[in-house]
């Protein structure tokens, strides 16, 4: 309907306001442009109520479309892939997602996130849940390389002023590293090609009900092979949103936002990542994040926790996405408790009693799914 199209624009996926020739909402419709060179436009007739509307192709399921669950089995028939965020192992450093503390373990993101996930998959098939991994190794999903994106990363770094682009990073710390091309060879191999060659896996061959994007967060540690260890330990969770007015002007997430506010993704995942926010609030006790500013998110929800955020992995994959970033990596407390690694039970860490960081995690988010899918899809005997 025009408000539920108007409400979502303007809370959720347009918070930072748009050109008026982008998106036109009338009474019964809107117009979208969907190619500026072409000037062509989109027209979205509007339902006249809830009762007239069309029903929403796509491949996930809503939780109340699914069998009644049994009490023990509440994820039953649920489909849902694990996405370890980064990838860890030899390219860690190249992604900035490594840095080591004197002679302990260096610590890698990519190589955390794949083990909670591990810890995940069982206990979500345990619940009933078929479980995809969309990583389960430190090698790349993309069979592309930096070497590949040499001549485009040129391109691009002329295209953006800089007219003779150097060849190679001499010095990690120097400042120009990023006009560098085999700095933006690096950054068009692991961010974009990458989360692009998940998004196929994703939308073509798993077709998931939810995907769960798991990350650890991070404060600016500087020297990797000296970094800052930070006091500061927090928690939030990611929705799709909060497009920026640069990114609308793009035809591509231009359509990638309006494919996403019509699959109703957001309807979906806003109240799970809340619920799952909740748990994890409650299992960690971390305070929620704050933004330093709100120009690339929107706080979103209930909880305090989740926000919008116009990341690439929310945008494409086609269903509901909850992106997750609890604990900071370099604090003084996570620190120490990724250097004791995994274990069962709990242990003193920091003089206090407490399970893994890993499992705490995978624990936390089986917790809000369980609670959330529980209420979802109602129960069977």
């Amino acid at each position: 309907t025009h408000d539920e199209f108007a409400r979502l624009i303007n809370n959720v996926y347009c918070t930072h306001g748009f050109a008026p020739d982008l998106i036109a909402i009338n009474e019964k419709s809107a117009r979208i442009l969907t190619n500026r060179n072409a000037q062509k436009f989109f027209t979205l007739r509007f339902a006249q109520d809830e009762a007239s509307r069309e029903p929403v192709p796509r491949l996930w399921r809503l939780p109340k479309s699914l069998a009644p669950a049994k009490p023990e089995k509440p994820l039953s028939g649920l489909r849902i892939a694990l996405d370890p965020g980064h990838l860890g192992g030899t390219w860690a450093k190249m992604e900035e997602r490594w840095f080591q503390v004197g002679d302990s373990a260096p610590v890698e993101e990519g190589d955390l996130t794949l083990r909670v996930a591990r810890l995940l998959a069982p206990r979500l098939r345990k619940l009933g849940a078929k479980v995809f991994f969309v990583r389960n190794s430190n090698e790349p999903i993309t069979p592309k390389r930096p070497d590949d994106f040499k001549e485009l990363a040129r391109r691009i770094l002329i295209k953006n002023g800089v007219p003779q682009p150097r060849t190679d990073v001499l010095d990690p710390n120097d400042p120009e590293k990023e006009q560098t091309i085999r700095w933006q060879s690096q950054i068009l191999f692991y961010r974009y090609s990458e989360i692009r060659r998940r998004a196929v896996l994703v939308n073509t061959k798993l077709h998931p009900d939810l995907v769960l994007c798991l990350h650890l967060n991070a404060e600016g540690w500087g020297d990797p092979n000296h970094p800052t260890l930070t006091d500061k330990n927090h928690l939030h969770l990611l929705v799709n949103g909060s497009y920026l007015k640069d990114e609308l002007e793009l035809d591509d997430e231009r359509f990638e936002m309006i494919r996403r506010l019509l699959s109703r993704a957001y309807d979906e995942e806003l109240p799970l990542a809340d619920t799952i926010a909740g748990a994890m609030a409650r299992e960690t006790a971390m305070p929620a994040y704050e933004y330093p500013t709100s120009n690339t998110v929107t706080k979103v929800g209930s909880t305090g926790y989740v926000y919008a955020r116009n990341l690439l992995a929310t945008r494409l994959y086609r269903c509901p996405v909850v992106y997750c970033e609890p604990y900071v990596m370099n604090s003084n407390d996570a620190f120490a408790r990724i250097q004791a690694g995994d274990y069962e039970g709990t242990r003193s860490v920091n003089g206090i009693e407490r399970k893994s960081i890993f499992r705490e995690y995978a624990d936390s988010v089986v917790d809000g799914l369980v609670d959330y899918y529980s209420r979802a899809r109602g129960s069977g005997g």
